[in-house]
């Protein structure tokens, strides 16, 4: 700990962390979340914004906020609902655990919500950056926020040379950001350094003359004149590529639709049931569902297959088409009208495409 602290004097970190205030005064983006910062609005908008960028996420925050304002409202929401507003942000665990988290504070704490990181990280899909986000901005807990953007502010400020995906490389930077979080003004400690690394200490050309820290940033310091470098990191994971076909059984009415499982990818989505098919598609193609498989013609693919990518998943997808004489009941699954399938919650690889699938394949229903 010692170690660490030293290598920027005490003098200059704590001129930095006033400096910092200062400029986040000025600086911040007006945020929506930022004009009353309440528990629910925070932790909302820090669920939403993981792995996800503002300009994105912000649609997102407001049609929850306007669809359900309190955290009581979502709690009774079903979870399908939930579902279906959070589609196409990915990551659909979030949007569950968020749903399950609203009922454990509506239900089991009265509707009070937790003042300290400890209490918010014992809820569903809370982990410690977001527990210490709202703990801080709402609660003034002094509790550091060490997300992506504060890993590579401080890994540049201190010029961590390890990576910062190890312990060797990111203990120094959670010691230092405890040490030196603001005393009085957590909250806005925590969110200056998040701003700082949206908008000047970027990931590719961060703008050091802009930078409030450059006086005492180490990397600055020592390499004057040339741009930091991202933070190191040891490896990334490695991306699988996967071939995936989802098979579009319709009678022109109706459209066969099945819920994924909770666990996975598109946990909880209904799907055009798919099959992995390794890493290539094979010349001959056969439905999930067997009792299906008597009753529908094979109609071939529709249009061209592509690729949709996940974290850690490069899928490979095609839609074949299988014409169904009627809307015989599958042994798993469910038959929708395709007006009625859309509002479902579905993974954005089939929502982007629906309504061409829609065009070329149904046939108008009243039903």
């Amino acid at each position: 700990m010692e170690e660490i602290l030293s290598v920027v004097p005490k003098k200059e970190w704590i001129e930095g962390r006033r400096t910092l205030l200062e400029w986040f005064e000025s600086a911040q983006r007006a945020l929506p979340w930022r004009n009353n910062p309440e528990p629910y609005a925070i932790w909302l908008c820090e669920i939403i914004m993981q792995q996800t960028r503002i300009d994105q996420g912000l649609a997102y925050w407001q049609r929850f906020m306007n669809t359900w304002p309190t955290v009581k409202d979502l709690a009774q929401a079903p979870l399908e609902e939930v579902l279906k507003q959070w589609q196409g942000l990915g990551y659909y665990s979030r949007a569950r655990n968020l749903h399950k988290a609203a009922q454990v504070i509506t239900h089991e704490m009265n509707g009070v919500f937790p003042e300290t990181a400890v209490g918010w990280k014992a809820l569903p899909g809370v982990g410690p950056y977001t527990a210490a986000a709202v703990s801080s901005i709402c609660f003034n807990e002094s509790v550091a926020a060490i997300d992506g953007n504060v890993l590579r502010v401080l890994s540049r400020y201190l010029d961590i040379t390890e990576p910062i995906d190890r312990p060797s490389g990111r203990k120094p930077i959670e010691s230092f950001a405890s040490a030196w979080i603001h005393p009085t003004e957590p909250g806005n400690h925590n969110q200056a350094l998040m701003e700082l690394g949206a908008l000047v200490c970027r990931p590719r050309n961060p703008d050091c003359s802009s930078c409030p820290l450059s006086n005492s940033c180490r990397s600055v310091q020592s390499s004057p004149g040339q741009t930091p470098t991202p933070p190191i990191k040891a490896g990334k994971t490695r991306v699988e590529n996967i071939a995936l076909t989802f098979h579009v059984v319709t009678d022109g009415y109706h459209i066969w639709m099945k819920q994924r499982p909770q666990a996975g990818i598109w946990g909880g989505l209904w799907e055009f049931p798919s099959t992995e098919e390794g890493t290539a598609f094979p010349a001959a193609a056969t439905l999930p569902d067997q009792h299906l498989i008597r009753t529908c013609e094979n109609q071939g693919q529709w249009g061209q297959s592509f690729v949709h990518v996940l974290s850690h998943r490069r899928l490979h997808c095609r839609f074949l088409i299988w014409k169904a004489a009627t809307a015989i009941p599958p042994a798993s699954g469910e038959w929708f009208t395709w007006q009625a399938a859309q509002n479902l919650p579905i993974p954005r690889a089939i929502d982007r495409f629906w309504h061409d699938l829609e065009k070329s394949l149904s046939t108008k229903s009243t039903s």
